[in-house]
Order: structure tokens, then sequence, then C-alpha cells
């Protein structure tokens, strides 16, 4: 089984079982099972090591991932104390003066997570925390802020040059490469970013949702605005403090702030590196840890010194801030495992070949086909970096980079573009477990919500890559994928069919 198909079989059972069944983390631990008895050879004492000291130990003990962890908790501490302050509610009532439609609360929403573009994870906990108040009291539904976080969260970064997405593919990038220099050269042919983002703001204003987020849509008009209750939904404490809008505001400024420091320090800015080799060689990880735990010793002291909260209330939200973040951690922990019985199995081998395989032919359409194996990769893995570090290189292999030629720009492209997409239509994904925790909305409720609209975008990005591998002109490309974005909506509206509402909506 090893470096065959047989080595994408776990993720595609997690995946299955968690839109059949709806429960996430039994579904995660059976593929994690299946992929440990694929590795031992179906013996029993083999699985138990292998998922264990193999898998969920190794996931927990990896550097990055405990980075990762510390992050979040720093986050989720840092949400609380906002919260617990009322900077969130005072921001809440000052935008329920400014914002007075529904659709000025998700253009809104649209907005910060543009603005936020430095890492996916902390866009999607604090666009999140910041937006929940608002999109709530214009009910939109859960659902809806969870699609409006994730298609601005990995989107938005893989187009950023200033991200720790930039500084992850610039580490993908072979040896003589300029890594950034890379990114940005594929940045105009990232057509499904480019496409989702389009397509999230026409939807918005066209308010034309179609599949199960009409649905969700629909009972958030009439008052319920989760239709699936989530374990996290009665998270949100009343306020303490009574804070202003800058007690929400300067946190999250002091955040972005302290994040790009403690990016550009992992990458050696302070010991002489410029700005961008500095950033392209940060270690995303260690600079986010460095960033919030700055921002949160500073928001302490900041709440603390103006009395809107005091020092003990202060504390307590650091309980308060790591509960909220449990349901995350416990998705995330099981995913990485997964993810270490697709390595052990040799996913990354058996996509390798098939990359190359498929190289030789049909010339023009290797664009599309890397964008499509890119997006059935990140699907069954849950991860758009480990793809970028697989397909990369095997792309600039094949069509080393030349002016003359830009299909080796085209084919990285693609190859970040399927990977965003596979990211958003996998459960098991990180960037779509925090949206779900950002917006505290029912994960399998945001995936299948989601789905539909990332499945349109992937149809029309793949069209737009046939057209992109004979043209080589990104803007005439994109022209396209709009054309066909348009039209595809357009239809999908004249013929969608709303379900029936919940209890609970015709109740509201």
């Amino acid at each position: 089984m090893q470096g065959t198909f047989w080595a994408l079989v776990p993720p595609v059972v997690a995946i299955v079982l968690a839109l059949i069944t709806r429960e996430v983390y039994s579904s995660l631990f059976i593929g994690i099972i299946v992929g440990g008895l694929f590795y031992s050879g179906f013996s029993f004492e083999g699985t138990m090591n292998h998922i264990f000291s193999e898998g969920l130990i190794a996931a927990l003990s990896d550097p990055y991932n405990v980075g990762i962890i510390i992050f979040l908790v720093f986050l989720g501490i840092i949400v609380a104390l906002m919260n617990n302050a009322g900077g969130s509610a005072a921001f809440g009532k000052w935008a329920s003066t400014h914002i007075k439609t529904r659709v000025g609360a998700q253009l809104a929403t649209i907005l910060l997570g543009c603005l936020i573009f430095v890492d996916d994870y902390f866009n999607c906990l604090t666009v999140g925390s910041v937006m929940r108040p608002v999109t709530d009291r214009h009910k939109v539904s859960r659902a809806k802020l969870a699609y409006l976080i994730d298609a601005t969260a990995a989107p938005v970064c893989i187009i950023a040059p200033i991200s720790s997405w930039a500084a992850a593919v610039s580490g993908f990038a072979p040896e003589g490469t300029n890594g950034l220099m890379l990114f940005i050269s594929a940045i105009p042919y990232n057509y499904y970013a480019i496409l989702t983002i389009i397509m999230m703001v026409g939807l918005t204003i066209a308010n034309a949702d179609y599949g199960p987020m009409a649905l969700h849509e629909k009972n958030a008009m009439n008052g319920d605005i989760f239709t699936v209750k989530s374990v996290q939904a009665g998270a949100d404490e009343k306020p303490v403090g009574k804070g202003k809008v800058i007690d929400l505001v300067l946190p999250v400024i002091i955040l972005i702030v302290a994040c790009v420091i403690g990016m550009i320090y992992s990458g050696g800015f302070f010991e002489g590196e410029s700005f961008v080799d500095a950033f392209a060689n940060s270690d995303a990880s260690v600079g986010l840890v460095l960033g919030s735990f700055t921002a949160l010793v500073l928001t302490i002291i900041f709440y603390v010194v103006r009395r809107v909260l005091p020092f003990k209330g202060c504390m307590d939200c650091i309980t308060m801030g790591f509960n909220g973040m449990v349901p995350a951690i416990c998705i995330l922990a099981l995913a990485w495992t997964l993810k270490e019985m697709t390595d052990s199995l040799g996913a990354k081998e058996f996509i390798a070949g098939v990359v190359e395989q498929s190289a030789g032919s049909l010339l023009n359409f290797l664009p599309a086909i890397v964008f499509l194996i890119a997006c059935l990769m990140a699907f069954a893995t849950g991860t758009s970096w480990g793809t970028f570090g697989i397909l990369i290189p095997i792309c600039l292999n094949v069509f080393p980079i030349e002016k003359s030629d830009p299909l080796g720009i085209i084919c990285v492209s693609a190859c970040m573009a399927g990977a965003v997409c596979g990211d958003h239509c996998s459960p098991i994904s990180d960037t779509t477990i925090m949206s779900s925790a950002g917006a505290r909305c029912d994960h399998i409720a945001h995936v299948s919500t989601q789905l539909p609209y990332a499945v349109t975008a992937a149809a029309v990005s793949f069209v737009t890559y046939i057209a992109a591998g004979f043209i080589y002109n990104p803007a005439i490309s994109l022209a396209i994928g709009i054309v066909v974005m348009v039209a595809a909506i357009v239809i999908i509206h004249c013929v969608k069919k709303p379900g029936k509402e919940t209890e609970a909506g015709k109740a509201g």
C-alpha cells in the first residue's frame, strides 16, 4: 500500500464519514485507525504504536505544531479579554450606528478580512471575534459568517506578498530561485483566490445565496442564526467592564504589528537581513507566538491602567480563552495525526508520480491538471502548505522559470490556487477549522454550506486555467473567468430551491 492510491484512503474515509455523520472527532479518529492498519499490515501492536507513538505524539511534539497551538491559546485569551472588557460590545454598538443593513455587515466583514492579511489563523479568529456581534445584530447566519471569514483568509494571504503564506511558498522554492519574486510573479495567475473574492462580494451584494447556505440565511432572517447548534455557540461571555471601541481596536492593531515584528524577527531582520528576506525566511509559528504573547501582555497592561478590567478579571480570561480554543485544538491535533498517517503511507510520492507522468502530454492543459491535482491532494490531506511543498518543486523541475515561457509560473500559481481550493473544501483543513472556531459555527455546517461555493469557484478556475495554458495573458484569462463566474451564478440563482426552515427559524 506504500506510495499507491491506498495512501489517500484514510483521509477520504475521514472526510466521507464527517460529511455523513456530521461528527468530526470520531470521523477523524477512524481515518487515523485505517491509516495505522494499512501501515502496520493490520497488526494490532503495530497499529497502536503507529497511531500514538508515530502519529499523535509525533504531531503534538512537532515544534511548529506546538507553536501554532500556543498561538491559538494566546489569541483565544486576547479575544476573551476584549469580550470581557466590553470592547467587542462597544464596537458592536458603534457599528450598529454606521452599518445599517445585512449587506453592509457582510461587506464590512469582507473588508476587515482583506485588511488582516498577515496570517490565515490570525485572520480567522480576529475577524470572527470582531464581527460576530455585528453580523448577529443584522441576522447574518453563523454559517455565512464562517464562509466570509474562510474566503478572506487563505485567498487573501495567498495573494499578499507580506504574509506567512508568502514566506511558506518562498521556502518551498528550489535553491537558486528567489522565492518571494516567484510568489509575486504568480499572483496575477492565482485565479481561484481572485475569483473567490469576486464571487463572495457578488453573492453578498446580489443576495444570491444558494445550496445549504440559502437555508441558513433564510433561518437567520427569521431569528435562528445557527440552524445547526454549535458546541461553541454559547461561549461568548457577558462583558464585565464598560469598554469603548478603542478597547477592541487598539489590541487588534497591537496584535497585527507585533505579529509582523515577530515574524521578521524570526527571519533574522534584527541580525542584518532585509525586510523582504526576513519575511521570506521567517518561521510563522515562532513569529506568531512572539507577536501574540507581546500583544497579550500589552493588552492586559492597557486594560489595567485604564481600569477597564481589574487584574483578577484579566487572569480569569486565561482559562476562558483556553477553553474557547479546546474544540479547535482537538480537531487540529487529530487532523495533524491523520496527515502523519498519509505521509507514512507515501501519499507524497504517489502524487509526485502522477504529476510527473502527466507532464509529458497535454502540455497546454497542464496548468488545469496541476490545479485539479492540487485540489484533490489538499482536500485529502487537509493541508495547503504540504501541497505546496510537494508540487511546487515538481512544477519548477518540469518547467524552469523563463521570461519567454511563463508556463512554469502559471503551473506554480495553479498549484497554490488548487491547494487553497482543496483546503476550502476539506473538513480536516486547519484553516476551515479555524474559520468555524472564529465564527463559533458548527464545523460540519460550515463545511457543507461552503462546499457548493468552493466547488463553483473551482469549476470556473479550472476553465480559466485551461484558457491560461493557451493564452499566457493573465488579464484576458481572468476576464474569461469572470464572465464564466457571472454566468454560473446567474444560472444557479435562477434555479436554486432553498430547503425547509428549521423549527427555530419558524419560531423566530
